[in-house]
């Protein structure tokens, strides 16, 4: 399974206890960079280290075969550096974009 996580944004107090529920049993993220991710943890005090996969513009496309291999066998949690991911961070291609308000005449 695919799950998306957000992350806190500026405080890491803002985390949420399910957030770090899911990055205490994490076996693979996938992360819009790894290095914040590797920090994320650290200053979280996660003493899980998962298998990280770097997941970003460049590289999405080539990746998403692989993920989705991957999560029919174990879940995947996916990561932004700072929200929730598919809004414009990883995964954002992954899912048609939503529907656009019909537009009202005067």
């Amino acid at each position: 399974m695919i799950i998306l996580a957000a992350t806190p944004i500026g405080n890491l107090g803002d985390a949420s206890r399910r957030l770090v529920e899911a990055l205490e049993s994490a076996t693979v993220i996938a992360a819009e960079d790894t290095r914040t991710t590797q920090r994320l943890l650290a200053g979280l005090g996660v003493v899980n280290r998962p298998r990280l996969i770097a997941l970003h513009d460049h590289n999405e496309k080539e990746r998403a075969g692989e993920l989705v291999a991957l999560a029919r066998e174990q879940d995947i949690l996916v990561l932004s550096d700072a929200g929730m991911p598919t809004v414009s961070d990883p995964g954002y291609g992954w899912w048609p974009p939503p529907p656009r308000p019909a537009s009202r005449s005067a």
